[in-house]
């Protein structure tokens, strides 16, 4: 096994062992929404915004294995005010049809060396959603998705 293949089989059990189970005991559920680039399933509070785990960025850094990254997902091609654009909420995703997502994806460093920082990145996780979730929610986006 390669050094790509051992930090995506790390990084795959540590969010299946520890952060999906954690995630779903704080009132998140399975999410129906299917990621266009991520063959995991997701996890959504209130099913407007979907959160996925991405275990394929940073398989060719040899620190891979304290890393990965999270997405948000809005996966609705509507309007968002200009508030909501750019790198601090959300970017665009290119969906079939000429469609669009919205995404916003952070980089979770789990571990520090030989130290674990798994309750620390889950408060980021979670802290994070709430944060984007309620941006959308203030905004008149949300009126296009009822």
């Amino acid at each position: 096994m390669n050094l790509k293949e051992a930090n995506e089989v790390f990084r795959r059990a540590i969010i299946k062992a520890y952060f999906e189970p954690q995630l779903l005991k704080m009132d998140y559920h399975k999410s129906s929404v299917k990621h266009p680039s991520v063959s995991d399933d997701g996890l959504t509070i209130e099913d407007v915004l979907h959160l996925y785990f991405d275990i394929m960025t940073g398989n060719d850094y040899p620190d891979g294995d304290e890393w990965f990254s999270i997405e948000y997902l809005l996966p609705y091609s509507v309007k968002l005010p200009d508030g909501l654009k750019g790198p601090d909420y959300f970017t665009t995703l290119s969906v079939a049809e000429g469609k669009h997502f919205w995404r916003h994806r952070e980089l979770v460093r789990f571990k520090y060396g030989k130290s674990k920082k798994l309750a620390e990145s889950l408060q980021f996780i979670d802290k994070k959603y709430k944060e984007l979730s309620k941006a959308v929610h203030d905004s008149p986006a949300i009126n296009q998705l009822k």
